[in-house]
Parts: C-alpha cells; sequence; structure tokens
C-alpha cells in the first residue's frame, strides 16, 4: 500500500486560459499560485493543499471538457453555505446547472458545469 495525504491535484485542458481562471477564482475563491510557461496556471482552494492546474495550450484546447472516462468532480461546501446560492454563482459566471437531488436524506448534491463544460459536484 502507498500511504498519502490524499488527492494533490487535478489538471484540466481548458479552451480559454482566463475565461477558465476566472470562473474558478470568483466561483469557488481559489487563488493562483504560480504559472508555469505561457498557457499553465495553478490554483488553490484557500486553507488547503490541493491544487486545480489550468492549462490553455491552444494546440491541446480539443481537449478541454473531454472527460477521458472521468465523469465529474467535486467540491465540498463549508458548513453553512448555502447549495442554492451555490448554484446562482456558477450560473452567474458561466456555468450551468446540469442536476441535483438528495444522495439520501439531509445529502443535498447539484452537479454543475464549468464553462469547459467538466461536471463538478457540488
Amino acid at each position: 500500500m502507498i500511504r498519502t495525504s490524499g488527492i494533490y491535484h487535478l489538471h484540466l485542458h481548458v479552451a480559454d486560459l482566463e475565461r477558465s481562471l476566472r470562473f474558478y477564482t470568483e466561483v469557488f475563491g481559489m487563488r493562483e499560485q504560480f504559472r508555469a510557461g505561457p498557457h499553465m496556471v495553478f490554483l488553490q482552494t484557500p486553507n488547503t493543499q490541493d491544487l486545480l492546474t489550468l492549462n490553455g495550450d491552444p494546440s491541446q484546447s480539443r481537449k478541454a471538457g473531454v472527460g477521458a472516462g472521468v465523469d465529474h468532480f467535486g467540491f465540498q461546501l463549508a458548513p453553512g453555505e448555502s447549495l442554492d446560492a451555490a448554484v446562482a454563482e456558477v450560473e452567474k459566471h458561466g456555468g450551468k446547472l446540469l442536476s441535483r437531488g438528495e444522495h439520501g436524506p439531509g445529502f443535498p448534491f447539484a452537479y454543475v458545469s464549468d464553462p469547459d463544460g467538466y461536471t463538478i459536484e457540488l
């Protein structure tokens, strides 16, 4: 068994780097940590160790929104955060509500998409 501290980062190909950067910083409050060359930006959720890499390399833009077998990724809302308000924030910034429901009593969820079409569970 390999011991880890959890999933470290997720790397997304995006069609428009600045649009995706605005989406993830304005909707989820992620902060830019650093850039690697002209096409990659590394973001982090405040007070966490996660990293989200946005890759806007034009030669790879055809991959934007393509899951290659990965269905979705999720953000856990902070205690007291409203799911309705979170969905509204996603929509305000170019994302879409795909579906919502409950995994079980008291466990609501919403599936939304970012501007490239990646599915995000809230």
